[in-house]
């Protein structure tokens, strides 16, 4: 690796991920493999939401090709450039795509600055007020020490800079009025339960509602709303803008008619919002298969939408168009699963007082030949082995050539899978089967309108 490498916490956090199989919140710029050619235009792309501008872009990959990897890649460049970012994971049960209030409270609950630590709503509206106060006091008309004229200069500015949601929804303006009020009474359980109204969570005190005036829950419209003032908030205390990523739309796919096809109107009705300047600095990716995509239980069954994620794909894929609505991710063959093999290797050996060993033992001819070795296993399907392979290479190889000294894992490792250590795509593919040959759950039964 170029330069002094990452800390070891940082290395720490990555191999602790991979270890457990999954993919880890930051640090992907060092494993990164076929990424760097869409990083200019990304850059690109961040550059305009922070000008004002709002993005929408898609992330297409087969099934192993590694696009919660390239996401995750994409919000963590987005951090480093002053963006607060979130990422959201549909399911029918948990987080239904036509419910938008509840994507909204999945966002507000994974909002993430920085490092990527999560939770951080409550922060980013103290640092608004902070920034709000200062200005309120730049003119030298009001006294810092003039409390009540400093609420009030404030809570001006509130309705100043929430002007435009207000139009629609004042009671986001309101919230954080109520907010405020509390935290200067030093009434701290009516002030988190007042976040917590705001974040879209459920079942806040009546108590608490009636002291900021309001009833009931964030329906569907008001989440919209609340997502504008948020990006208000996320803008004004400094960042750069907001990036919300939509993880696994593919499960659409499996959902009931009317359930899909409300999702599917609800992501279009999003598309529409940004291209129409209603979110200023958000940056919106979604996530999906080529099926979803292109196949008739998905973007297919809407054809507005389909209209506005159209995308050619048809010519060589050397000559892809990052700048177009959808990005194609080729997956995974031999030399770039050994690519990636060898990156966390290098990443494996920050700080280990093992490192030569290391380096001489998994070199690169045994990478190749641990990465043949899981594709085998997995039907040849070389798109699929990515996760089980660092798995493999971390807890199973890397771990014990430095815990044991005489550990040599062309003699004492022989690859074996656990029927519960595999996802379901994986152990399909241990089967000989396709993530096409897999039917869906199109049951159009009774239930739905």
């Amino acid at each position: 690796m170029s330069g002094a490498g990452p800390s070891k916490a940082r290395r720490d956090e990555v191999i602790g991920a991979l270890r457990r199989g999954t993919v880890p919140a930051r640090g992907l710029d060092l494993l990164a493999v076929g990424l760097d050619s869409f990083g200019p235009t990304i850059d690109e792309e961040l550059a305009r939401a922070a000008a004002g501008g709002g993005v929408f872009k898609c992330i297409r990959g087969e099934w192993g090709s590694g696009k919660t990897f390239a996401s995750r890649w994409i919000a963590d460049r987005a951090r480093r450039a002053g963006f607060v970012t979130s990422e959201i994971q549909i399911s029918d049960t948990e987080t239904p795509l036509h419910h938008l209030q509840t994507v909204y409270r999945r966002l507000v609950e994974r909002l993430a600055v920085g490092e990527g630590d999560t939770g951080a709503f409550r922060s980013l509206i103290d640092a608004w007020f902070f920034v709000l106060e200062e200005d309120a006091l730049a003119d030298g008309s009001i006294g810092e020490h003039d409390h009540d004229a400093l609420a009030a200069a404030t809570d001006r500015l509130v309705e100043t800079r929430l002007a435009e949601v207000s139009r629609t929804n004042p009671t986001f303006a309101a919230v954080l009025r109520a907010y405020r009020r509390a935290m200067l009474e030093s009434d701290l359980a009516t002030a988190e339960g007042l976040v917590a109204w705001l974040g879209g969570q459920p079942n806040v005190a009546a108590s608490v509602k009636r002291s900021a005036g309001i009833k009931g829950e964030i329906d569907h419209a008001g989440a919209l709303s609340f997502l504008q003032g948020l990006l208000t908030v996320v803008r004004d205390s400094g960042h750069s803008g907001l990036l919300v990523v939509i993880d696994e739309v593919e499960t659409l796919q499996r959902m009931r008619t009317d359930t899909r096809d409300k999702s599917l109107n609800a992501l279009r009705q999003l598309i529409d919002e940004v291209d129409g300047g209603r979110f200023p600095g958000l940056y919106l990716l979604i996530t999906g298969t080529p099926a979803f995509f292109d196949g008739p239980q998905g973007v297919q069954r809407l054809a507005p939408l389909a209209q506005r994620l159209a995308t050619d794909f048809s010519a060589d894929p050397r000559f892809d168009n990052p700048r177009a609505v959808q990005l194609r991710l080729m997956g995974f063959d031999r030399d770039r699963l050994v690519e990636l093999g060898g990156n966390v290797r290098n990443v494996f050996l920050v700080g280990s007082p093992q490192a030569d060993r290391l380096s001489a033992v998994v070199d690169d001819v045994y990478l190749a030949t641990l990465a043949d070795a899981v594709t085998g296993r997995l039907g040849g399907q070389t798109g699929v082995a990515p996760r089980i392979y660092l798995k493999k290479l971390v807890g199973d190889v890397l771990d014990r050539v430095e815990l044991y000294p005489d550990f040599d894992p062309r003699k004492d490792y022989q690859l074996t899978f656990g029927d519960g250590e595999l996802s379901e795509v994986e152990r399909n593919a241990e089967r000989g089967l396709s993530p096409d040959d897999i039917e869906l759950d199109l049951d159009e039964g009774s239930g739905e309108s």
